[in-house]
């Protein structure tokens, strides 16, 4: 049996340290909770337990250190339940239930709940979370108002407290918002109500922002809160916003110019472009002008795109490619993912460097399965819609040739994970479009890890993919599976799968796959499948992780550049 330590504080009114903490069972599902009162010879106190092997129990404190919020999750339904932190070993209220697998958070603010959830209202399924509050005195399942009026077109992604603000991540298409509300809530302003009225203070950021991470925050009482901003034309900057003033520095940012110049790193005349501009002089940081965020604009272009998929939906496209180095007929790689509702990664990542500056235009397909445009847009590539995603993804590939953007017969896929079997299945769809593609830790064999219930899966990766015991779903798996839809006789692209024993998808996986592509498609020396396993845990080493981008990108240039 295992300890988690989940929570830590000081108890006032015990006048001793009192640690929660929750203890999984020989399963690993979280069942116990417990309270210690450190320094005393009892044993702890079994404050819960769950014997159903359906429900899981996480806790986590509230930003202000008041109270301790316990989730309660099962296939049927959720649950929140509030403790005071001051007295852990009082009795535990109720404040919120709905159904199964939302997401929930609670924070308290000056005599205030805060809720910030995705849960149904009222029995109706909503497209996005969005914020609700109800007083501390008279918490409830019934007594939750919404903060804001739900307005067309406007996400809430995420909300962080501090003492004096609220901070609202918001996305308006494809645009992103940072903006912070006073608190606590003008009285003389009735809940709910909308954005506008509480005149919130837009937080500068840089173009082509395409995620903000909120950071970890732990000063409560600071006004000082951060944030990752990320771009895919900007390296990824940690940033400091001052809430009473709208100030913001930049505390960490991978810096590509070098030192003092408007040189690009890896520019062939970098060497010999010194630490001097093209006039001679020095380049201070306030020369740099409109650089203060270190984007890389005036090298790398971002550009967008609406995609009409099989079905006439648009797809959300996103293009980045180099200045100098455009032209018709590029070759490109283009990236998906579309599962669990997760937002694609678009960030800027060094290792692309290589190909912009060799003239591949890097490509981003939100498809549908995906997050960002609501939980519709995810659950329209899920289960039995699951091929909506690898429609999806084929149609912003033809796209990419028919305009022109990427030369026919060097494009290139690139997935992880289930965004490998996104991949894998395009291109069983249309082997023809794509001249190489690399599948990292991919998930190909569906049907069979679904049928089999021993493996690392969880209920979300049932809910997403689909339930084999149903004669429908099944039929549906059985036809995007990659393992299971691999054209016999028929050219394949070049493809380099990589896995470790230490993935959660089992290795078995890729090496059936790989196997039974080179059994059943029409051989060719010039399109190798190449299988890549390793026993090291990759994530863990910058090392290896460096040594096998290098390799992917090796492969991509050899298959594609060569042709």
């Amino acid at each position: 049996m295992r300890s988690y330590l989940k929570f830590l504080q000081i108890t006032a009114s015990l006048r001793t340290p009192s640690l929660v903490y929750i203890v999984t069972n020989e399963d690993r599902r979280p069942y116990r909770l417990f309270c210690s009162i450190i320094g005393s010879n009892k044993d702890d106190i079994l404050m819960l337990e769950e014997p159903d092997e359906n429900i899981y129990l996480n806790i986590r404190h509230t930003k202000d250190f008041r109270f301790i919020t316990l989730n309660v999750f099962s296939d049927t339904h959720s649950k929140v339940y509030l403790i005071r932190a001051s007295d852990p070993l009082s009795r535990m209220t109720l404040v919120w239930e709905g159904e199964s697998q939302v997401h929930c958070i609670v924070e308290h603010h000056h005599g205030h709940l805060y809720l910030f959830t995705d849960a149904a209202r009222e029995g109706v399924c909503v497209n996005s979370h969005y914020l609700m509050q109800c007083d501390v005195e008279s918490p409830g399942p019934k007594s939750w108002k919404n903060v804001f009026l739900e307005e067309p077109g406007i996400i809430l992604e995420d909300v962080d407290f501090c003492n004096t603000h609220m901070v609202l991540i918001l996305r308006q298409g494809r645009k992103l918002r940072l903006c912070s509300v006073n608190l606590p809530l003008p009285e003389n302003i009735q809940v709910p109500a909308h954005l506008s009225d509480f005149h919130p203070l837009d937080l500068p950021l840089p173009d082509h922002v395409c995620q903000i991470l909120s950071g970890p925050n732990y000063d409560y009482y600071s006004s000082t809160m951060r944030f990752t901003i990320s771009s895919p034309v900007m390296p990824d900057a940690v940033v400091d916003y001052n809430l009473l003033n709208g100030k913001w520095q930049i505390v960490q940012q991978q810096n590509m110019l070098h030192e003092r110049t408007k040189v690009l790193y890896g520019n062939a005349f970098a060497s010999s472009a010194g630490k001097l501009s093209s006039d001679g002089a020095d380049l201070s940081s306030e020369d740099l002008g409109d650089c203060d965020w270190n984007e890389l604009s005036e090298y790398y272009a971002c550009e967008y795109y609406d995609v009409p998929s099989k079905d006439g939906v648009l797809v959300p496209l996103t293009l980045v490619y180099s200045r100098k180095h455009k032209q018709e007929g590029n070759p490109g790689l283009l990236h998906g993912h579309g599962a669990y509702g997760e937002i694609l990664d678009k960030r800027w990542r060094s290792e692309l460097k290589s190909l912009l500056d060799r003239g591949w235009v890097i490509a981003y397909a939100d498809v549908r399965g995906g997050g960002g445009y609501g939980k519709e847009w995810h659950w329209d590539g899920a289960r039995t819609k699951k091929m909506n995603s690898i429609y999806d993804f084929v149609s912003c590939g033809e796209f990419l040739l028919e305009k022109g953007i990427i030369q026919e017969n060097k494009l290139a896929g690139w997935g992880y994970s289930a965004g490998g079997l996104l991949v894998a299945s395009a291109i069983n769809t249309r082997p023809d479009l794509f001249r190489a593609a690399v599948l990292k830790v991919p998930f190909l064999d569906v049907c069979n890890t679904l049928l089999h219930p021993i493996l690392p899966l969880t209920a979300i990766d049932y809910e997403e993919f689909g339930f084999p015991v149903d004669h429908e779903e099944f039929l549906s798996i059985k036809k995007y599976s990659p393992y299971d839809n691999i054209q016999k006789d028929v050219p394949y692209p070049a493809v380099f799968v990589t896995s470790s024993f230490n993935t959660r998808f089992g290795v078995w996986e890729a090496a059936k796959w790989v196997a039974k592509v080179r059994e059943l498609t029409q051989y060719d020396p010039e399109r190798p499948v190449i299988l890549n396993l390793t026993t090291d845990v990759v994530e863990e080493s910058k090392y290896l992780e460096t040594k096998e981008l290098a390799t992917e990108t090796a492969f991509l240039i050899k298959m594609v550049n060569n042709t």
